[in-house]
């Protein structure tokens, strides 16, 4: 991460799990927790008003989704970036989080080591998944047709090493500076490549340049 601390907003509405999580949060040098809310449109304003690095976000919420939150910050088009923490080991949940433009999702059932070094790595721009979910992802893609190989998808060599990259978990701005090109040309790259992929999230072509031996663990 950077030196700067990583300004974070928590929004739960299971109390416990919310002040475990806050508590560990204070525990970690280069996080400084910001804002907590205990459900969705809570959060979504505390989010707008506070506009954190950092958004750890709860899938269930009994007045507002964790998925809705996420849809309206990225109408919203805020920089945060949103990890989704959650109860639900379901495909489809995984699969919708992501497609909605989280950056990562994790199960509460974590142990504490192993969430704050997931959420380290969320800070510095890399993409967080549990790994005992990655597999799900790769089957929810291989129901769905897509091509097999990088020539049948018509990947061009810059956009096999972004894929590669997106692969190892790197942001676009990290990519950007990797390759010594504009951050806005990643970005341009990354929309023809899961176009191509026929893929709506990065997260999905990190886990399609994986099982395609493209890339690094998610």
């Amino acid at each position: 991460m950077n030196d700067k601390p990583q300004r974070v907003v928590v929004v739960d509405d299971h109390p416990l799990f919310r002040k475990g999580l806050t508590q560990l949060l204070r525990t970690v040098a280069g996080f400084e927790l910001v804002g907590e809310a205990a459900g969705g449109r809570e959060g979504l304003a505390c989010i707008l008003k506070l506009r954190p690095d950092l958004l750890l976000l709860d899938l269930n919420m009994k007045d507002m989704s964790g998925l809705e939150v996420l849809r309206q910050l990225r109408q919203a088009d805020l920089d945060t970036r949103v990890v989704m923490v959650t109860v639900s080991d379901a495909a489809e949940d995984l699969v919708a989080a992501l497609r909605a433009g989280a950056d990562g999702y994790l199960l509460k059932a974590m142990e504490p080591e192993a969430m704050v070094e997931a959420l380290q790595s969320a800070a510095a721009g890399r993409i967080v998944v549990s790994d005992a979910l990655t597999h799900l992802m790769a089957a929810a893609l291989r129901k769905e047709n897509r091509p097999e190989t990088v020539s049948e998808a018509g990947l061009t060599e810059q956009e096999q090493r972004i894929l590669e990259h997106i692969a190892a978990g790197l942001s676009n701005k990290l990519i950007a500076r990797e390759l010594d090109i504009a951050e806005g040309t990643v970005k341009v790259h990354v929309k023809h490549i899961l176009r191509k992929l026929n893929l709506r999230s990065r997260v999905e072509a990190a886990v399609w340049a994986v099982e395609h031996g493209r890339g690094g663990r998610v």
